[in-house]
């Protein structure tokens, strides 16, 4: 017998919460989405809306919640670092506050409780790939201190509740991931290419172009993270989720252009501070505890990505497409 268990989804209106909702509902739970659509939209959620077992609610998690759920994924906070960097304070405020509100209802209720960590809690590695048992090498007052450190110091909340309260924790450390439903401008790099390369402006890499990144397409990373909240409660993590093919910006620029047909070029601007050289996941207890891997290609990811944002450009293009 199925069991509809109530479901509360932080940042539910945002780029991956939307999709992580669609995929809760469709496994038949009843879905509380909480946003303050500081980067999420209605647009994301907007096919939910009229489902009876789906729920929206306007509230800022760094403020106590008073609901009545049985788990919580904790996805709110900016993630791109145009947003995070945009108000470092209440980023910070974000990912420490609303932690400690997300799992003081969580003690409450007796419910078990997932956190949307990072790849970034590695910062500029010195280790490649990196491992879960990696400490990492993160600046702690540099420009993306803001999410870096927030985001370490929601983690070491979230063991110390376990420690302390024995609460039902869950970790996922999410690597780069894209889709549709990504910002226009949030500033990372899959979506900054793809509407150059549409729009046919020149494509802007940072640096030489070198530097190596691991993608991860959201239909994947959804599939990661309700497998690790499945989990017994004896495996705690944390866990990465993420691609481990490899490619260098450059190479992801070449695939972009390909893809759009683009007669877009390629320019160069200096590295923007503390920015990783080499992000690439070792996903081996992943496969191991979650038997979980990415499934979609790189190539069948941008090319549903791009579709998206063709249709974005297009409306936003159209006389009657509000401002």
């Amino acid at each position: 017998m199925h069991l509809r268990k109530r479901i509360l989804v932080t940042g539910g209106a945002g780029f991956l919460g939307s999709f992580l909702c669609e995929a809760l509902l469709e496994a038949g739970h009843d879905i509380l989405c909480v946003d303050n659509f500081l980067t999420g939209t209605k647009d994301n959620i907007a096919r939910l809306l009229d489902n009876a077992h789906f729920e929206l609610l306007r509230h800022d998690v760094t403020f106590p919640l008073y609901v009545e759920v049985d788990e919580i994924y904790n996805f709110a906070c900016p993630a791109s670092p145009i947003h995070y960097q945009f108000d470092p304070v209440q980023t910070t405020k974000t990912s420490v506050h609303g932690a400690i509100n997300m799992l003081g209802l969580c003690k409450r209720l007796k419910a078990k409780i997932l956190q949307a960590s990072t790849s970034e809690i590695y910062g500029d590695p010195a280790v490649h790939p990196q491992p879960e048992s990696y400490w990492g090498n993160v600046n702690p007052i540099g420009m993306r201190s803001c999410y870096d450190e927030g985001k370490r110091c929601a983690e070491t909340l979230f063991f110390g509740y376990r420690q302390q309260h024995r609460l039902r924790i869950k970790i996922a450390r999410i690597f780069n991931t894209y889709g549709p439903r990504m910002h226009v401008n949030d500033g990372r790099v899959v979506s900054n290419f793809i509407v150059q390369a549409l729009k046919g402006e020149p494509i802007t890499l940072y640096g030489d172009g070198g530097q190596t990144r691991s993608f991860c397409y959201v239909d994947d990373m959804v599939r990661g993270v309700v497998s690790l909240m499945n989990t017994s409660d004896e495996f705690i993590g944390p866990v990465n989720l993420g691609n481990p093919k490899e490619l260098t910006i450059s190479e992801l620029a070449a695939k972009v252009i390909s893809l759009t047909g683009s007669r877009s070029r390629t320019i160069h601007k200096s590295l923007p501070d503390d920015d990783p050289r080499q992000r690439q996941p070792d996903i081996a207890l992943a496969r191991e505890a979650l038997g979980w891997q990415p499934m979609t290609s790189l190539e069948k990811g941008l090319a549903k990505t791009i579709a998206y944002f063709e249709e974005v450009l297009r409306r936003n293009l159209r006389p009657d497409a509000s401002a």
